[in-house]
């Protein structure tokens, strides 16, 4: 299958290097196509994962959008989220019938997508899917590296518009077969882990991180106190995944941390991977970090916007959110991805359920 990556982050390079592995024609697109240079020099990525360590040759480096998407049958986009109304933008008039943009994860992504697919005046019938975490714990380590410590073995995903769900699935578990069908897009959504798992480390870690060189939030900075705060965190999550009607699995991010029971998005032992491989300890800037820029900016008030619409109370997600707020100096709310930034808050309940079913243009 021809797939289009698009992005330079560390799960766009891992992205990269499975689906090529895996047999599939791909192109890989950046904005900043000078950073590619060493890879093309080298010839090939070194990848480092639980199968050792080998040379993976990406079938094609390529520097502009349109020759990257022109006949990709899925557009797979592993970026933060802070990327997606800029190159949702840029992306909408390339899109062709039939394509499925896949946004691992989204914070609604879905649905910004869609709306500037319908702003550019293009027609084209497109589904875009969104899951609940990057399918890999992946870090680069220096110009052609990448160290993948997990890949995920279950990725709950949400379609817009709904109405092509079906179609869309068939061709996202071409390239992932570990997608399970959440309802729609808002469902994918509220499947998001990172705004559940990050705010709390950061902001509950503040001090040691701004104290320290490199503090490692998972390894040390997950402690009982934090991790109290994060269930009761998610537990807001999925009392607003109820009160919407979506059905289980939620999956809880307590499954993450547990050793029985239901497995999580990485499979067992994920979060002892996580920390053995030492790669998270790193220094975070609580101004600059996409923990706080995109998990807790767009996802939190996400959150805190869905409650308020749906009648739902989410008082942790609503102050860490003012916490975060007072840390950067910035009104994170105002400048969230929520309903009114999406121009979705007047909507009745009947009226929101119909535009995730059938989508802006239909």
């Amino acid at each position: 299958m021809r797939i289009a990556v698009l992005g330079g982050g560390h799960g766009c390079w891992a992205a990269a290097a499975e689906l090529t592995e895996n047999g599939h024609d791909v192109r890989w697109w950046r904005r900043d196509a000078a950073a590619h240079q060493a890879l093309r020099e080298a010839g090939a990525m070194t990848v480092r994962d639980h199968r050792g360590t080998r040379q993976v040759r990406v079938g094609e480096l390529v520097t502009d959008l349109a020759e990257a998407v022109r006949d990709a049958a899925l557009i797979v986009i592993p970026l933060p989220s802070t990327t997606h109304a800029d190159l949702a933008a840029r992306l909408a008039p390339l899109l062709t019938d039939g394509q499925v943009v896949f946004l691992p994860p989204g914070t609604l992504g879905s649905v910004l997508f869609g709306k500037a697919l319908a702003e550019a005046g293009n027609p084209a019938d497109v589904a875009f899917a969104e899951t609940g975490t990057l399918p890999y714990l992946a870090r680069r380590h220096g110009a052609t590296e990448v160290v993948i410590s997990g890949y995920a073995t279950r990725l709950p995903t949400g379609v817009f518009p709904a109405r092509l769900a079906a179609k869309a699935f068939d061709v996202v578990r071409a390239a992932y077969p570990s997608v399970e069908e959440s309802e729609d897009g808002l469902s994918g959504a509220l499947m998001n882990a990172g705004p559940v798992i990050h705010p709390p480390l950061i902001l509950m870690n503040a001090g040691p991180l701004e104290h320290f060189e490199a503090w490692d939030i998972h390894n040390e900075g997950t402690q009982p106190a934090i991790r109290r705060v994060t269930d009761a965190l998610d537990g807001e999550r999925i009392a607003l995944r109820e009160a919407l009607g979506y059905g289980a699995p939620h999956f809880p991010l307590a499954d993450h941390y547990a050793t029985d029971g239901d497995e999580w998005m990485y499979g067992r032992a994920a979060h002892e991977k996580l920390t053995d491989s030492g790669d998270w300890r790193e220094k975070i800037d609580l101004l600059t970090h996409r923990y706080m820029l995109e998990d807790t900016r767009l996802g939190l008030s996400l959150l805190v916007s869905v409650g308020r619409w749906a009648g739902v109370p989410t008082p942790v997600a609503a102050g860490l959110l003012s916490i975060a707020s007072a840390v950067t100096g910035r009104d994170l709310y105002a400048e969230g991805r929520t309903l009114e930034s999406l121009g979705l808050a007047e909507l009745s309940r009947p009226e929101l359920t119909r535009l995730l079913r059938e989508g802006f243009t239909s």
